[in-house]
């Protein structure tokens, strides 16, 4: 998996990765802005449009942005159909914990396929205390692969897991029967992602 925030950008990599994903990242990559948080629920929609007309293989993803979809299942469910319709993209991206497994429930019932974001969390990135590997705690052998089954049990098609240490990240991925996607989570999950700019 790639990201893509352009239709020449897209043309270039639609023929070598299996998933296009037009992430929150464009904020800063695209936009200069010091972190993901300023990218909108507009900008995330028109960038995808224009991996739309540049794709003709791979699946397209668009990530939600930050306070698009945390609010109430009522809000994610109006903003990620909006973002479905209006932008052609195949699946969406959400970031959260547990408190996300329920919206997630809500989506899949309706009809819109999501892959769940655990781990560090960029639109979290205050309240973690910056850029963070995760996945040292005692428990975390445990609370991480739970999440994720909880995810997969919600009708999450997919997991990534980002900025992971090794054994925990291999751990979610041999819990799961659904594909795991790594961010700097180590060559244990299934596929990789990585932002194109870097």
């Amino acid at each position: 998996m790639l990201t893509a925030h352009s239709k020449p950008m897209a043309q270039l990599l639609d023929a070598h990765c299996d998933v296009l994903l037009v992430g929150d990242s464009l904020g800063m990559v695209v936009y200069g802005m010091e972190n993901s948080l300023a990218a909108t629920l507009d900008m995330m929609i028109n960038h995808t449009r224009a991996v739309m007309r540049g794709s003709s293989r791979a699946a397209v993803v668009l990530d939600m942005p930050f306070g698009s979809y945390q609010e109430s299942n009522e809000q994610a469910y109006r903003n990620c159909a909006r973002a479905i319709v209006e932008s052609g993209a195949q699946a969406l991206k959400l970031e959260g914990g547990e408190e996300l497994v329920g919206t997630v429930e809500f989506l899949a019932k309706r009809g819109i396929q999501v892959r769940a974001h655990i781990g560090l969390m960029p639109q979290r990135v205050h309240q973690m205390g910056g850029v963070r590997a995760q996945g040292k705690e005692d428990d975390a052998l445990t609370k991480w692969p739970k999440l994720a089954r909880q995810f997969e049990d919600a009708g999450a098609f997919s997991v990534l897991i980002e900025g992971t240490v090794e054994p925990v990240a291999r751990a979610i991925a041999e819990s799961l029967k659904v594909l795991t996607i790594g961010i700097g989570a180590s060559p244990a999950c299934d596929g990789q992602v990585l932002v194109t700019e870097d």
